[in-house]
């Protein structure tokens, strides 16, 4: 456990604990070797640019009209020594279609206080959250507004149409403590819900509904120790899960000068809660889980003896000596069986091949579903994180894994689905997503039809330039 000391420090991040921070950031200097998230496919771009009537092969569908919008890190400058991947200036990347033509591609940096300055803008408008104001980890669409949001108490900006700042927006000043990279939609309430954290507080999380309107409506606190990092969550019919696990900050990183102070943590006991939807913090109800790390879900739901079924990409650890970005080296795709009477949880591996980004059909969020899409990982672990070729299609009835292989050099980021017009099976849609090509340094906009997932392309849509892999994006209809 920690110590009484390190507990004292824990409750007050104050303006001491950040200047001794400060210092020994200051003494870290650029020695030469080469950020693998500052080079190579993750070389940032170092301008915004706008492209139309982008080259196509194949057919764009024709009921497909709306904008891709992906974001993720993009630092306009960067101490290599210093820098982690999930600390980057945001960058906003979209291709917009409509009547089977791509009409343009746009990136946009998401405008923090520190990017504006840097490009000699006056500052968006909006108020900031206390300790950062960059936002670059996912974008969507809800209430009639576009979003780009991050966790640990950052709060949400507004972009355009064209992917150009409005506003650092808190849900219209209904926001009071923090927000979530991975709100998830209810299909049928149209209701966003989120766990949030935020980096200075230790001791508390929330979970937070944002209705349908873009109002927050809850913003429930559950009691935690450590300050764990949370990245995602899951919600069913009755509950929100809640991934307590043992990445949590550190002091002891904190003052050691890192940006991102979060690390693995043996001491930190591995849970998962299960929050009644409308339910008090204090009544969660926990369930131990054997130690490891969970970025992102694929989906849950309650079964009908009362169990719920959680299934996620499963990392054996995070943060254990990686200072730069993710380390692990084993994420097997699991089904967890969370047994909320006994408080047990049984863990079983669908598919032990390295995965991550996992995506349904997201009308079946919280309710059972058939197929999940996932991106391979490199075996064994990469300090680029991102060198696959390779996307899968799990039949989680069948039990089986189709592979769709874009080709040699040719690296995929996170597929979103999209169901076609009018579809009537859970697989009757689109799945898109940015492929880098790294000989020829271009990226493509690909889409697939996910019941011919081994076929060949629908559409390939060029953009004449790398896109450097991000996070996480969604298509956001007109």
């Amino acid at each position: 456990m920690a110590s009484a000391v390190e507990t004292l420090i824990r409750s007050v991040v104050n303006k001491g604990v950040m200047a001794v921070a400060a210092f020994n950031r200051d003494r870290k200097k650029d020695d030469g070797t080469p950020n693998p998230f500052l080079t190579g496919i993750h070389t940032p771009m170092t301008g915004e640019t706008t492209h139309e009537n982008l080259a196509v092969s194949g057919t764009i569908p024709a009921d497909l009209d709306g904008r891709y919008i992906r974001i993720g890190p993009n630092p306009l400058s960067a101490n290599p020594a210093l820098y982690h991947w999930f600390l980057g200036d945001g960058m906003v990347h979209g291709v917009r279609l409509k009547g089977g033509k791509a009409l343009w591609y746009r990136n946009r940096w998401i405008r923090s206080t520190a990017v504006s300055a840097a490009l000699g803008e006056a500052p968006a408008p909006g108020p900031r959250a206390e300790r950062f104001d960059t936002v670059n980890t996912n974008v969507l669409g809800h209430a009639g507004q576009t979003w780009a949001i991050v966790e640990a108490g950052g709060f949400p900006v507004r972009i355009d149409e064209e992917l150009n700042t409005i506003a650092h927006d808190p849900f219209g000043g209904t926001l009071h403590h923090s927000f979530s990279a991975h709100p998830h939609l209810d299909p049928d309430s149209g209701e966003m819900h989120a766990i949030c954290y935020k980096a200075d507080v230790q001791d508390t999380l929330w979970h937070v509904v944002v209705d349908a309107s873009g109002t927050v409506t809850r913003e429930e606190p559950i009691r935690v120790q450590h300050g764990p990092m949370i990245h995602d969550c899951m919600i069913t019919k009755n509950y929100v899960i809640i991934l307590d696990l043992p990445c949590t900050f550190s002091m002891k990183a904190l003052l050691g000068g890192s940006q991102f102070p979060y690390q693995w943590n043996p001491e930190h006991p591995a849970r998962i809660g299960l929050l009644r939807r409308d339910g008090r913090g204090e009544d969660t109800i926990w369930c131990a889980v054997e130690p490891c790390y969970v970025f992102h879900p694929a989906n849950a739901y309650e079964d009908a003896d009362g169990t719920v079924i959680f299934d996620s990409c499963v990392h054996n650890r995070m943060f254990d000596d990686g200072a730069q970005g993710p380390d692990s080296t084993d994420v097997p795709f699991e089904r967890w069986t969370i047994d909320p009477a006994s408080r047990a949880v049984a863990r079983r591996v669908i598919d032990p091949s390295p995965q991550e980004f996992p995506r349904p059909n997201e009308t079946r969020i919280g309710k059972p579903y058939r197929y999940a899409y996932t991106l391979a990982m490199p075996e064994g672990g990469d300090v680029a994180f991102l060198k696959e070729t390779r996307l899968y299609k799990h039949d989680l009835e069948a039990g089986t894994r189709q592979v769709h292989d874009f080709g040699a050099g040719r690296v995929a980021g996170e597929f979103v689905f999209v169901p076609k017009a009018g579809a009537t099976a859970e697989d009757d849609g689109w799945l898109m997503g940015y492929v880098i090509d790294t000989d020829s340094e271009t990226t493509d906009l690909v889409i697939l039809d996910a019941q011919k997932f081994e076929g060949p392309a629908q559409a390939n849509i060029t953009i004449p330039h790398r896109i450097p892999p991000g996070f996480h994006g969604n298509w956001v209809a007109a």
